[in-house]
Formats: C-alpha cells, sequence, structure tokens
C-alpha cells in the first residue's frame, strides 16, 4: 500500500512538472497574434519586470529588414538598428518597455520580439501582426440594369452579401502588396426599381451601400449593332465586286476595225472648183490682151472689119 501510495505521488509530481515545462515553453514561443488597421496606431506590450538589466525588441517584418531596439538600464540608454521612424518607444523604457507603431502599413506586417532581461531571469514575448486594409466600397448598375459591387484593394479579401438575398456572381483579383479586390453581380429579376444593398463584411470593418436598378431598354442595342454592321460590310463587298466586275467586261471590250477615210464626190468637188474658176479667169484675160494686139498691128479697114 505505502509503495503505491509513493507511485501516485511520484506520478503526481511527474505531471505537475511536465506541465509546467509546457506552460513556460509555451510562454516563451508561442506567438500572440494581433491586427492593426491601415493608418492607425498599434502598441505591442512588453510586460515589465522589477530589476529591469535590458530589453530588446526584435523586429522581423515580411518586408524589409531586421531591425532592433534596446536599452540598457546601467547606461540609461537607447539603441535602434535599421528602425524607421514609425517606430518607438510608447513610454520610458524603464518603467514600459511597450513598442508603438505609428502609421500602421503593409510593410510594418510581420513578427515582433520583446526580450527583457532582470536579475530573476530571462522573459521574452512574440506578437504576429497581421495588417488589415479596409476596401474600398461601391456600387453601380450595369448595361443589363444588374448591381454590381466592388470591394476594391481589401486585406483580406471582403466577403459580400446581397439584401434581399438572391443569385449571385463574384471573382476575385489579388495584387502585389496583397490586398484582394471582389466583384460581385447581383442577377435577381425580381428587384427591378427596387433599392438593392450591397454589404461588404470585412475585419476592418462592415460597410453598405444601396442601389435602384432598372431593366435597360437597350437589351437588344448590341446585337442589333453588330448585325447592321454586318450587313452594311456585305452590302459594300457586293458594291465593290459589281464595280469590279463591270470594270472587267468594259476593258475586255474588242475596239472596231480602223476604215480607211472615205471621200465624198461633194468634197472632190468643192476640191476642184477653185482651180477650174481659176483657169476661167486666166484664158478670159489672155482673150482680152490677144484681142488688143491683134487690133493694134491690123491696117484700118481691117480694123473696122473685125
Amino acid at each position: 500500500m505505502k509503495a503505491g501510495a509513493e507511485m501516485k505521488i511520484a506520478g503526481k509530481t511527474t505531471c505537475v512538472f511536465v506541465l509546467l515545462t509546457i506552460t513556460m515553453a509555451t510562454r516563451a514561443l508561442g506567438n500572440i497574434t494581433v491586427s492593426a488597421t491601415v493608418g492607425n496606431s498599434s502598441v505591442l506590450t512588453c510586460t515589465p519586470k522589477s530589476n529591469l538589466t535590458m530589453v530588446t525588441w526584435k523586429i522581423y517584418p515580411k518586408v524589409g529588414g531586421f531591425c532592433t531596439m534596446g536599452y540598457r538600464a546601467d547606461q540609461n540608454k537607447t539603441e535602434r538598428t535599421n528602425c524607421s521612424d514609425s517606430l518607438n518607444w510608447k513610454f520610458r523604457p524603464d518603467r514600459d518597455p511597450a513598442l508603438e507603431i505609428q502609421q500602421v502599413g503593409i510593410a510594418h506586417e510581420g513578427n515582433y520580439t520583446c526580450e527583457v532581461v532582470t536579475g530573476d531571469g530571462n522573459f521574452h514575448e512574440t506578437y504576429h501582426l497581421t495588417v488589415l486594409v479596409q476596401p474600398r466600397l461601391s456600387l453601380h448598375c450595369d448595361a443589363q440594369g444588374n448591381p454590381v459591387c466592388e470591394a476594391a484593394a481589401g486585406k483580406p479579401a471582403a466577403r459580400i452579401s446581397w439584401v434581399p438575398e438572391g443569385n449571385s456572381s463574384s471573382r476575385e483579383e489579388g495584387h502585389g502588396n496583397g490586398t484582394v479586390t471582389v466583384l460581385s453581380k447581383f442577377s435577381a429579376h425580381s428587384t427591378n426599381g427596387t433599392d438593392t444593398t450591397c454589404i461588404a463584411s470585412h475585419p476592418a470593418g462592415d460597410q453598405s451601400t444601396s442601389i435602384a436598378c432598372y431593366p435597360s431598354k437597350n437589351v437588344f442595342a448590341l446585337p442589333v449593332s453588330i448585325i447592321s454592321c454586318f450587313l452594311i460590310i456585305i452590302i459594300f463587298m457586293a458594291v465593290i465586286y459589281c464595280f469590279k466586275l463591270h470594270g472587267d467586261r468594259l476593258c475586255h471590250k474588242t475596239e472596231p476595225p480602223e476604215t480607211a477615210p472615205t471621200h465624198s464626190l461633194q468634197d472632190d468637188t468643192m476640191d476642184v472648183e477653185p482651180y477650174t474658176t481659176y483657169v476661167q479667169k486666166e484664158n478670159v484675160i489672155y482673150n482680152s490682151v490677144c484681142d488688143l494686139t491683134v487690133g493694134q498691128n491690123l491696117p484700118q479697114g481691117m480694123l473696122s472689119a473685125t
């Protein structure tokens, strides 16, 4: 009996030791998850200890290099290495070594560890900082009269829901800085002309907006435009083909054979008449001259007879 009792006591002692070890290991190695919204300030606490000798903040951001901020009590001096001006002590580090992050940005996301050295031992706390970016919410009606809600550049991605409930389709688009844009289209046809509300749920805060959409009167405008353009193209091509076809026929027509020029009798008469007239005039002149000459040479009696 005595041996059994001793074994039970030893077992309980072992269990207590294991539990204490797990608790200390969890305290030393466990991460505390905190979140902060872009543009706000965040304070990471580091439990103050008595007989403090040294405090060191070690920062491991996801973007950028490792940096440290330290305080030594024996020299009453603070030091910082490779840390931006947005990281500072919240109070006097010998009294409260809390770290303040001013104007939180996406680049501040990462792990922050506070190490405290005292006469009683070393202690440290580790935080994992998650940066939240609230999305920009917008709502509009598309060409078919359906409400379309956009939650742009949120981190993490927003969850969109509709009031009243109905069929909707969503898609996400990731960006290089870790933000996500969510686009949701509400396709229910029973809300024509009534207010439809888009609700964007997000860890940084919920948002909502409403709109009343009406069916578009130009639902068939696009198909009609496409068909009209197609018909115009066909008509234009037909006109070009007709012109080309008639042009080829004109180009291939045979030219009539050349014929020798014909001269009419009237043309010949017109050509001969000037010469005939000239000859007649010459003959008259010649006869007149001959009569004059003969009259001068003949005797007086013969001239009278003539």
